[in-house]
């Protein structure tokens, strides 16, 4: 690929003609999850130059990740191919977390990571202004801006990966919260005393459909002795489980069946309370496909009240893997804007 290639919906494409690989306005964009690093320069019209993407390693702790998370943010400024320096940094990461001060607090997918000045760290790392923004708020943006979700007023997004974390656009406009961390979709309590979530309650949304415990909940059947093919799995994955079920490995099925009842009960309970448009789902399990999205969509069809069943379509996410990475880099080409005016 070459230096000037763009990245949409997780593809590259080619630049747009007469861009000559030298945007008007950019901002580095620096996506971390529990599971991967994917840093990219978003320029206005929402597309990812010089994308790249690394294993987070977040056993390695936080000083060791963020050396190599700005190593790759300023490698990506190279291949992106840019003819003026980056104007901001955009920076997402699950929550909690202070957008205003840029600190990481606590997210519980980054173990360790307490206190974290990240924004701060940012700014003296690329000499710019940085804007710290949770992931899946960042990527609810996105979608609204560039994906999915364009023209809506209101909609939700879940994305489902490594954990699992929520935002909203309500009547057009990004919901924060009051202390900026609105929109934790994943901690809805779907089994009162069920599953230790990484919260620290039990029975959460996050502790029965993200990845993680999604191949926890089959490893735990294993263990107890069930029989199916995925004891050849090593490591054991949500795709893998994911792909058993749809070869007809009945242990696999059932796993799998409990992760869609579960998504589809919270997804019930969401379209209810919002009444969106749409509910965009992304994030890694979605990969899935109709296997993930048709049960789930016809659960809310079949339970919400019927007002909000009709109202809403639940959808996949139309960014795909870099849906971060654009919600990101929106957060801080909105917040350079707002600074101008």
């Amino acid at each position: 690929m070459n230096d000037t290639a763009q990245h949409q919906g997780g593809r590259a494409v080619p630049p747009a003609p007469g861009d000559g690989g030298g945007p008007a306005a950019a901002v580095l964009s620096l996506d971390i999850g529990g599971t991967k690093l994917a840093v990219g320069v978003v320029t206005p019209d929402g597309a990812v130059h010089g994308l790249l993407v690394e294993p987070t390693r977040r056993w390695e702790g936080p000083d060791a990740v963020i050396r190599r998370l700005f190593d790759l943010g300023h490698r990506a400024v190279a291949a992106a191919g840019l003819d003026r320096p980056i104007d901001a940094v955009g920076i997402s990461c699950g929550g909690p977390l202070d957008s205003s001060t840029g600190v990481l607090i606590s997210p519980p997918h980054l173990p360790g990571w307490l206190d974290v000045p990240l924004g701060g760290l940012t700014r003296q790392e690329f000499g710019v202004p940085a804007y710290l923004e949770n992931d899946a708020t960042a990527a609810a943006l996105g979608e609204h801006r560039f994906g999915a979700a364009r023209g809506v007023s209101t909609m939700i997004y879940l994305t489902i990966s490594t954990g699992v974390g929520g935002g909203a656009v309500i009547d057009g406009r990004l919901h924060r919260g009051a202390a900026g961390n609105g929109g934790e979709l994943g901690h809805l309590m779907v089994r009162p005393g069920g599953r230790l979530c990484s919260c620290g309650r039990r029975g959460c949304l996050e502790a029965y459909v993200s990845g993680t415990n999604i191949a926890e909940r089959a490893a735990e059947g294993l263990r107890a002795g069930a029989s199916s093919s995925l004891r050849d799995a090593d490591p054991l994955t949500a795709a893998d489980i994911a792909e058993a079920a749809r070869a007809g490995d009945a242990f696999a099925r059932e796993i799998w069946a409990e992760t869609t009842d579960v998504l589809g009960q919270a997804l019930t309970d969401l379209v209810n309370v919002f009444e969106p448009e749409l509910v965009v789902l992304g994030g890694g399990v979605t990969r899935a496909g109709a296997m993930l999205l048709d049960p789930v969509a016809e659960a809310v069809a079949r339970d919400a009240m019927p007002p909000a069943a009709k109202a809403a379509r639940v959808i996949l996410a139309g960014l795909g893997d870099v849906v971060c990475v654009v919600g990101a880099g929106v957060v801080a080409l909105d917040a350079l804007e707002v600074e101008h005016d």
